[in-house]
């Protein structure tokens, strides 16, 4: 049986920590013996993870300047604090302070894989965490592998470190029969209004999500007669600034946050689109959950949305990252009954190739290949 190792910064409420649980509690327990390790502990997904799956923290919850404090000493001196067991198999899972520390692995025994979510674009993001984008290149070869969630995040890395190699995709993992069952529950009775169009977004409420832009849309289509409602489900430290402006225009009536829901699906597979607005993604987990429960997909481009959605719009529409342009996709669906009719059964469609089975599968392989 491999020990298999998962560091990541915290197992809050986004989409990369969600998937994360997914993917540690389907691996086959019989062939690997899995433990994560977060650095700071308090997260709403530590609940969902199961019992033989081992699970601690390194700090009970985050603290101001914890990233400029962890700079002050060396990966191998972090790894030697933080990870207290030997493993053949550790994964820095998000980049960021878990692909620092991991690199600090002494053990030439284990095998070292970092996982990469996000395009990161410029050598200063993808050096955020690490002392300076020289240390980071010196961390990253160090890793046997280097995992991306999408062929986007996968040439956006590579052109950020052409001199590291042995790079591969892996898509995220979904809890597609969980996701599909939990859809079916009702929703309270007077949210939802038969004579509107229900519109949805979901994630943290925080400025790289374009929630802010959704709501100007919002405005817009409001203000041009259109029949429409528009639910965010997520919480962040952008919401009240959102809510002021959503207040200042009196659209309160038509534009709900519903906070953070442990079963999001129930809302989306009500609704009549879901919207990514966001201005970077990884390869977004509430899309990919937004086709398994068959709503249509009205996208910005971003990392993954090509792969997910088909390069000519074949299972939603993806547009330009601009607001003009995704109001005129959001317009072009809600007044279109047959376009909107269309990708609901390409989402459906699309929705089935993102099954738990196939992605935890190829996990696997990799995994038991990796020494």
């Amino acid at each position: 049986m491999k020990k298999i190792l998962f560091l990541i910064h915290d197992l809050g409420h986004g989409g990369a920590e969600k998937v994360l649980v997914n993917l540690v509690n389907n691996l086959n327990k019989s062939k690997f013996d899995v433990t994560v390790i977060s650095l700071f502990g308090g997260g709403v997904n530590e609940s969902f993870l199961n019992k033989d799956v081992h699970y601690y923290s390194v700090f009970k919850k985050s603290f101001p300047g914890n990233s400029h404090f962890m700079k002050l000493f060396s990966p191998a001196q972090l790894h030697r604090w933080f990870v207290k067991d030997k493993y053949d198999v550790e994964i820095a899972y998000l980049e960021g302070p878990s692909s620092r520390i991991i690199s600090g692995c002494t053990n030439s025994k284990t095998k070292l894989i970092s996982w990469i979510h996000v395009e990161q674009h410029t050598e200063k993001t993808a050096a955020q965490s690490f002392r300076s984008f020289r240390e980071s290149i010196e961390c990253y070869k160090k890793y046997n592998q280097i995992i991306c969630v999408s062929d986007y995040v996968k040439k956006d890395f590579l052109n950020i470190y052409p001199m590291i190699d042995n790079i591969s995709t892996l898509y995220n993992t979904n809890e597609t029969a969980q996701i599909l069952q939990m859809k079916q529950e009702e929703v309270e009775l007077d949210l939802f209004n038969e004579n509107e169009l229900k519109l949805c977004g979901v994630g943290k409420i925080m400025p790289s999500k374009g929630f802010d832009r959704l709501a100007r849309i919002h405005r817009r289509l409001i203000n041009e007669g259109l029949p429409i409602h528009t639910y965010i489900l997520g919480i962040g430290k952008d919401q009240e600034k959102i809510e002021k402006y959503i207040t200042d225009n009196k659209l309160n009536s038509s534009f709900t946050f519903l906070g953070y829901q442990t079963n999001p699906y129930k809302y989306v597979a009500k609704c009549d689109l879901f919207v990514c607005a966001s201005f970077a993604e990884g390869f977004s987990t509430a899309t990919t959950e937004a086709l398994i429960v068959g709503t249509p997909v009205c996208t910005v481009e971003v990392s993954g949305m090509k792969e997910m959605l088909g390069e000519n719009d074949e299972y939603g529409l993806v547009v330009d990252n601009d607001e003009e342009a995704l109001y005129q996709g959001i317009k072009k669906l809600i007044t279109d009954k047959e376009l909107l009719s269309h990708y609901k059964q390409k989402a459906i469609e699309r929705g089935k190739r993102f099954s738990t089975e196939e992605t935890v599968k190829a996990v696997e392989e990799m995994l038991m290949s990796s020494g």
